[in-house]
C-alpha cells in the first residue's frame, strides 16, 4: 500500500461520506413527502401474494418484457445494478490495496464468471438503452416518440453511470490479470483475460480504475439525493415498493373496477360525508393517497403509456406520462409548504398555518406552488383539456412496467371537478340529467325498454316475480335497448339463446343504467345512486338463489365490467359473463351449430372494457372463426388494441382537438381490407360505424364495409342455408383493378391504414 493508494483511497472514502449522507437525506425527505398523501390501508397485505408478484415482476421482468426489444437489455442493467453493487463496494478495498478482493468468494471461479457477465451485461445493456433512446428520439418521430416530453439529460446521466460502472468492473479485473495479481481460467474471464494481454502491468492502474468505478457511483448518489424528481434514477429503489403495493394484491393491473372514493383511508359514505372535512376525489395534490405520491415518484418517463394512449396518438394534449410527471413536479415543489403544516379549505383560505407571519421560513417557490389549482386552464397543474381527453381505456396502466395507476388518478381529479367544482364539459350536463331522471343516458322512457323485441318470431320472457328454472338474467343495457344499431346485437343474442334452448329472462322496464358513464365522468354520487338501485333490484330477483346460480349475461362491455367488478363492493355479487363468452361455450357444447360459413373477411376490434379491463380476448375471436369468416388481425390488437374513443364518458362528448379516435381506429381496420368489422360492445359499434360512414363519405372506404357484433356473424352462420360450391377454376375474389376499395388485398403486402412505429420503440 503506497502513498498514492492511500491518497486515492482517502479521497474515495471522503467523497463517499458526503455522497452517502446526501443520498440518505434524500431518502428521508422522500419518505416524508410520500407520507403527505392520504392514508390507504388497502395496500397493507396480504404479504404472500404481494411478495410473489414483486418477485415475479422484477426477476422475470414480466411487465418490462411487454416491449420485447427493450426488456432483455433492461434486465441486464437491473441485475448489473443489484448484484454488481457487490463489485462496486469492493472498490473501497481496491483503491487502498490493488490485491484486495472479497474474502472467501473473491477467488471462486463462479464469482469471477459472475462479475464478468455482470460487467459485460451492464455495458451492453446500457449501450442498447442509449441506442433505443436515440433511435426513437422525438426530433425524428415527433409525437409518435414515446420519449417526447421525457428528461433526456437525466436519462443520459443515469445511462452513462451504468456504462461507466460496467466498464469499471471489467477494467479493474483486466488490470488485475495484466499485473499478475489474478490468473483466472479463461472460461471465467473470457473478455478480461484476452483484454489483459494488451494492457500494461500496473497496480496503479488497478487503483485508479477502482477509484473511477467508485466515484462514478458516488456522483450518482450525490446528484440523485439532491434531485428527488429524477424518476429515471429513483425507480431503481421505489419500483420495488410500487409493485408490492399495487392495487390488486393478486398481481392484476389496476383495471376493471375503479378505485372507490376514499377519505381518511376509508371508502366515502355519502350519507355521512362532510365536504368541509372529507376528501371528494382529488382537488389538491395532498388529496391523492400516499400510493399516488409513490406512483408519481416512481415514473421512469419511459413513455410506454404515452405510446399506447389513443388521445396522444390522435393529437390530443393528454399524455399519461406527462400527467404523472406534472403531478410529481407539483407535489415535490409544494411539499415544503405541506410539511410546514400548510393547508387550504375548499374556498382557498389558509387554515393550516396561523400567526402574524405564518409563512416564515417556507420557500417562496413552495408558497407559489401552493397557490396553483390542481386543474385549471389558467396556471393549473393539469389543463382541463388534458383531464377530459382520457377515454379510461387502460392502455397506459396495461403497459406501465412499474404499475402506475393512471386511470384511478385521472378519475379522482374528475370526481372533484364534477362534485365540488361543478366544472366539466357542457355535453355531460344532458347525460347526467338523463341518468338521474330517466335512468339511461339517452333520456328514453323506461316503458320503451322492450321495443327491441318487437317483431321477433318468439316471445322474449320478461321477469314477472319468479325466476323458476331460468338460468340467466339477460342484462340488455341502455344501448341495447334504445340505440338502433345496438338493438341488432340484442336481437341476435336473444335469438341465439332461443335457438340454443337457454332459459333466460330480461328485466324490461325494471332495468336501469349501471352507472358506468357517470362514474368514469367523475359523478360518483350519481353512480352510487344508480348502482344501489340496481343492486337492490337484482338481489330481489335472485333472492333465495345460491351465489353460483345468480347468473347474468350482458352484451355491453361496460355493463359487464360494472356488474362483475364494481357491484360486489355494493353488495351485488353475481356470476356475470359477456355474451361472447356464453355464445362461445354454447358453440363448443354443440348447442349452437354453424351450418354454413359466411363469405366475409372480418377484422375484430377488442373493446377496451372487454379486453384490457377484463382479459376477454379469445372468446370473440373463436366466434368469428366458428362463423366461417376469414379472420384478419389488426396491427394493434389484444392488450395493445386501440380504443374506439367512447370510454370514460367520451361517448357523450365531442372531439374538438386532433384526429377523431374512431377515425384513427377505422383507418387501421380498413387497412386489413375487411368486408366486415366485428366487435363485442355497443359503444364500440356506434363509434366504429360512425367512423366507417365518415370514410365512406370521403370515398376512402367501400360502401359494402359494415360494422357488426360477433353475435350477428354467428347468427348468420347458424341460420344460413349452405351455399353452393364455386365452379372449378372460378375466382372467388374480385379483381384488384375493378375497385381498389372493394378488392381483397393481402395484408402482408398492402400497408395498413395507420402508420405505426415499431412496437418496441
Amino acid at each position: 500500500m503506497g502513498a498514492l493508494q492511500i491518497t486515492l483511497g482517502v479521497v474515495g472514502v471522503a467523497v463517499s461520506i458526503v455522497a452517502w449522507i446526501m443520498f440518505g437525506t434524500g431518502v428521508y425527505r422522500m419518505v416524508r413527502i410520500i407520507r403527505l398523501g392520504q392514508p390507504d390501508a388497502t395496500r397493507n397485505g396480504p404479504f404472500g401474494p404481494r411478495m410473489k408478484t414483486l418477485i415475479k415482476e422484477f426477476a422475470a421482468h414480466t411487465r418490462m418484457n411487454k416491449f420485447r426489444h427493450v426488456g432483455p437489455w433492461h434486465w441486464l442493467v437491473m441485475w448489473g445494478f443489484l448484484i454488481g453493487s457487490l463489485s462496486w463496494f469492493e472498490a473501497y478495498g481496491e483503491t487502498f490495496d490493488p490485491h484486495f478482493h472479497w474474502p472467501i468468494i473473491g477467488n471462486w471461479s463462479l464469482w469471477l464468471l459472475l462479475t464478468e457477465l455482470l460487467g459485460l451485461g451492464t455495458v451492453v445493456g446500457g449501450l442498447a438503452l442509449v441506442i433505443i433512446r436515440q433511435l426513437n428520439h422525438p426530433r425524428r418521430a415527433d409525437r409518435q416518440s414515446r420519449f417526447a416530453g421525457s428528461n433526456f439529460k437525466q436519462a443520459y446521466f443515469v445511462e452513462t453511470v451504468v456504462i461507466v460502472e460496467g466498464l469499471g468492473i471489467l477494467g479493474v479485473k483486466a488490470f488485475k490479470i495484466s499485473s499478475g495479481i489474478e490468473d483466472p481460467a479463461l472460461w471465467t474471464s473470457f473478455v478480461t483475460k484476452p483484454l489483459a494481454e494488451i494492457l500494461p502491468a500496473s497496480t496503479v492502474a488497478v487503483t485508479i480504475t477502482a477509484l473511477v468505478k467508485l466515484l462514478s457511483g458516488m456522483i450518482w448518489l450525490y446528484i440523485v439525493g439532491q434531485t428527488l424528481t429524477m424518476g429515471v434514477a429513483w425507480h431503481r429503489f421505489s419500483a420495488f415498493f410500487n409493485i408490492y403495493f399495487k392495487r390488486e394484491d393478486d398481481g392484476g393491473t389496476a383495471l376493471g373496477k375503479l378505485k372507490p372514493m376514499m377519505s381518511g383511508g376509508k371508502p366515502l359514505d355519502f350519507e355521512e360525508a362532510d365536504p368541509e372535512k372529507d376528501v371528494f376525489g382529488a382537488g389538491q395534490i395532498e388529496d391523492f393517497s400516499w400510493k399516488g405520491w409513490l406512483d408519481f415518484t416512481t415514473c421512469t418517463e419511459c413513455g410506454r403509456c404515452q405510446s399506447q394512449c389513443p388521445a396522444w396518438n390522435t393529437g390530443k394534449p393528454l399524455s399519461p406520462k406527462l400527467v404523472i410527471t406534472q403531478l410529481r413536479d407539483h407535489a415535490y415543489a409544494k411539499a415544503p409548504y405541506l410539511l410546514a403544516g400548510g393547508k387550504k379549505d375548499v374556498t382557498g383560505e389558509e387554515v393550516g398555518l396561523t400567526g402574524e407571519n405564518p409563512y416564515a421560513g417556507i420557500d417562496v417557490l413552495a408558497l407559489a406552488e401552493a397557490e396553483r389549482p390542481l386543474v385549471g386552464d389558467d396556471g393549473g397543474v393539469i389543463d382541463p383539456e388534458v383531464l377530459w381527453s382520457c377515454t379510461t381505456c387502460g392502455a397506459c396502466v396495461e403497459q406501465c412496467p412499474v404499475d402506475i395507476e393512471h386511470v384511478d388518478h385521472i378519475v379522482d381529479m374528475r370526481r372533484y371537478q364534477v362534485m365540488i367544482e361543478s366544472n366539466f364539459p357542457t355535453e355531460l350536463n344532458g347525460m347526467f340529467k338523463n341518468l338521474e331522471n330517466k335512468g339511461n343516458p339517452w333520456g328514453q322512457n323506461a316503458k320503451d325498454r322492450m321495443a327491441w323485441a318487437e317483431d321477433l318470431d318468439f316471445e322474449v320472457p320478461v321477469f314477472d316475480g319468479e325466476l323458476g328454472d331460468t338460468e340467466y338474467l339477460f342484462w340488455v343495457g341502455c344501448a341495447g335497448a334504445f340505440e338502433d344499431r345496438a338493438k341488432k346485437t340484442t336481437r341476435a343474442v336473444a335469438e341465439l339463446l332461443h335457438i340454443a334452448g337457454v332459459k333466460y329472462t330480461v328485466l324490461g322496464p325494471e332495468e336501469s343504467c349501471t352507472g358506468d358513464p357517470a362514474r368514469r365522468a367523475g359523478n360518483e354520487f350519481l353512480f352510487q345512486m344508480l348502482a344501489q338501485q340496481n343492486v337492490e333490484v337484482l338481489n330481489s330477483v335472485f333472492e333465495g338463489r345460491e351465489p353460483g346460480s345468480r347468473k347474468i349475461v350482458a352484451t355491453c362491455a361496460h355493463c359487464f365490467n360494472t356488474l362483475a367488478n364494481e357491484y360486489p363492493d355494493l353488495g351485488g355479487k353475481f356470476e356475470v359473463v359477456h355474451h361472447t363468452q356464453l355464445l362461445n361455450r354454447l358453440v363448443r357444447e354443440k348447442r349452437l351449430v354453424p351450418v354454413a360459413p359466411i363469405a366475409d373477411d372480418v377484422t375484430y376490434h377488442d373493446p377496451c372494457y372487454l379486453g384490457r379491463h377484463n382479459k376477454v380476448y379469445e372468446a370473440p375471436r373463436e366466434l368469428v372463426g366458428a362463423s366461417g369468416a376469414q379472420f384478419r388481425e389488426m396491427p394493434r390488437h389484444g392488450d395493445r388494441s386501440m380504443c374506439c374513443g367512447a370510454g370514460g364518458a367520451r361517448m357523450w362528448m365531442e372531439e374538438k382537438i386532433g384526429k377523431r379516435i374512431n377515425i384513427e381506429r377505422v383507418d387501421e381496420a380498413l387497412g386489413t381490407a375487411p368486408s366486415k368489422i366485428a366487435t363485442g360492445c355497443p359503444f364500440c359499434r356506434v363509434m366504429l360505424t360512425d367512423g366507417v360512414t365518415a370514410r365512406q363519405n370521403d370515398g376512402k372506404a367501400s360502401e359494402k364495409v359494415e360494422v357488426v357484433d360477433v353475435s350477428q356473424l354467428l347468427l348468420s352462420a347458424v341460420k344460413r342455408r349452405p351455399q353452393p360450391a364455386p365452379a372449378p377454376g372460378a375466382d372467388s375474389l374480385p379483381a384488384v383493378e375493378s375497385d381498389p376499395l372493394e378488392a381483397d388485398a393481402r395484408t402482408d403486402q398492402v400497408p395498413t391504414g395507420t402508420p405505426l412505429p415499431t412496437e418496441d420503440k
